[in-house]
């Protein structure tokens, strides 16, 4: 069902897309912020159930792209993304008729929003990765054979420019990542245009309903002194993403991170809270790898999501710090995520790392 999406929901929407963004997909406080100031000056945003879609709709992805850690420093002004997406239209010939996310973590469930209410667009409930990947060919819509090019891209400056790659998605990705560093390290996109029937095919439905879900199970169960990470469990419990795993509790004990490439690239530490047990996370903008005393426990695509210890606020990539006090959760990836296809695009080896897919629900 297609609802209105209004200042009232942003808050329970960024936190549940930060956790949903399993520690990366930019941070989600600015994208609240931006959605909140495109909703009062120019009115609330209908977000289009899939099935209420046509299907020779043009749909247009709009997302940020670039290394978390820059943005900080590097705050957008909330048109960037429009003007994307004016470029890719007038290259394209054709108006978008909506536009969607590319991702359904952190700062990239909002872009779609300001675009949406900036431009009165309507803005599809689903996105190409079920979470947040840190490279643009990492999309369900490219595995299932959606182009991502031809793409738009744009700057803080006004500047525009156009990459067309045909089907080479990959080679996209490193294009424009390149365009992005150039930038200062942050772009604003709009790719992988397709029709209302390719969504349907392609897309992880309804996952900014899922994100309000999940952001507002935790909120109520901090006000009804529950347990909040039950409470996450429970509201996962009956969609795609149906299996959570708590993975290991304690305090950070060392992150290494830096900037490279257009990534923030690093590993965490922690010692659980009795002292005899260790974690170790990798991440690329994203968290990929969990591991307890060396033994693997939860592996991309499957979430995995750090959260604040008593309160169950998620923590991204860029935020972590020594000292913070963790619950470290591994949460099942829908079935589109785990085909052979979607694994040879985005699982374990896509990110070089020498270990094979298990879901997290029979890792023992």
């Amino acid at each position: 069902m297609s609802w209105t999406l209004t200042e009232d929901h942003l808050e329970d929407l960024a936190r549940g897309a930060a956790v949903l963004g399993t520690g990366g997909g930019g941070d989600p406080y600015v994208g609240r912020l931006l959605v909140r100031e495109a909703i009062r000056e120019h009115g609330p945003v209908t977000v289009l159930d899939p099935d209420d879609l046509d299907d020779d709709a043009l749909v247009v992805p709009t997302a940020q792209m670039g290394a978390p850690t820059v943005v900080h420093e590097k705050l957008p002004n909330g048109s960037e993304p429009e003007l994307a997406l004016r470029a890719l239209e007038k290259h394209l010939g054709a108006k978008a008729d909506a536009t969607m996310p590319i991702e359904c973590g952190g700062i990239n469930s909002m872009i779609p929003l300001v675009v949406g209410a900036r431009l009165r667009l309507p803005v599809v409930d689903a996105d190409g990765m079920g979470r947040a990947f840190p490279e643009l060919q990492m999309e369900t819509f490219g595995v299932y054979g959606v182009p991502g090019s031809p793409m738009g891209i744009a700057g803080e400056r006004g500047e525009t420019t156009l990459i067309d790659t045909g089907a080479d998605n990959r080679r996209m990705e490193w294009l424009a990542r390149g365009v992005t560093i150039r930038l200062g390290g942050v772009a604003h996109i709009a790719e992988y245009s397709m029709r209302g029937a390719d969504v349907k095919r392609t897309a992880v439905p309804r996952t900014l309903s899922l994100a309000l879900s999940v952001g507002r199970a935790i909120r109520l169960a901090r006000e009804e002194n529950a347990d909040p990470v039950a409470a996450l469990a429970t509201a996962l419990g009956d969609t795609l993403y149906s299996h959570l795993r708590v993975l290991f509790r304690g305090k950070v004990s060392d992150v290494e991170r830096r900037t490279e490439e257009g990534f923030a690239r690093g590993r965490a530490a922690a010692v659980s809270f009795d002292g005899e047990h260790k974690l170790e996370i990798l991440f690329q903008n994203e968290n990929l790898v969990a591991l307890v005393d060396g033994d693997v426990r939860c592996l991309v695509p499957d979430l995995i999501c750090v959260l604040e210890a008593d309160s169950a606020e998620p923590i991204t990539t860029e935020t972590l710090r020594y000292g913070q006090r963790v619950i470290v959760v591994g949460i099942s990836t829908p079935p589109l995520m785990r085909t052979p296809e979607a694994l040879a695009t985005f699982g374990p080896a896509a990110f070089g790392l020498a270990h094979d897919f298990v879901p997290v629900e029979v890792v023992s």
